[in-house]
């Protein structure tokens, strides 16, 4: 069974194109070092009864949408090895040294994040 790292986070609207340009970077240096599969969606099906929402769980303000993310790996240990390869990728180090310059296109003190073992894949 593989391995999944799982985002959720708040995004304001008017960044998503910000948003989405660091996403396809940072998208294809994780599969350059071995990922199977990296994903970003934003929220569209959000108004769900009887449920706790992601635009909740995300605490989305006005003028935000929720996007949830994952990169899937063969295994923890392979996601370590990828993950620690991805830290050290100048293209990797570039991007983080060009954030620290400007504001981000999103709060990482509202972002959730973990690692999940797969259960069931079909």
């Amino acid at each position: 069974m593989s391995y999944v790292d799982g985002f959720l986070l708040a995004v304001p609207k008017k960044k998503l194109g910000e948003y989405r340009t660091f996403a396809r970077r940072a998208g294809r240096i994780w599969r350059h070092h071995g990922a199977l599969q990296y994903v970003e969606a934003v929220g569209d099906d959000l108004k769900i009864a009887g449920v706790v929402s992601f635009t909740k769980r995300a605490a989305v303000k006005p003028g935000e949408v929720p996007v949830f993310s994952w990169i899937r790996y063969k295994s923890r240990a392979d996601r370590d090895r990828v993950n620690a390869r991805v830290m050290k990728d100048p293209r990797m180090l570039k991007m983080i040294a060009g954030m620290k310059d400007r504001p981000q296109p999103f709060d990482m003190k509202r972002m959730a994040y973990s690692g999940f073992t797969s259960i069931v894949e079909l």
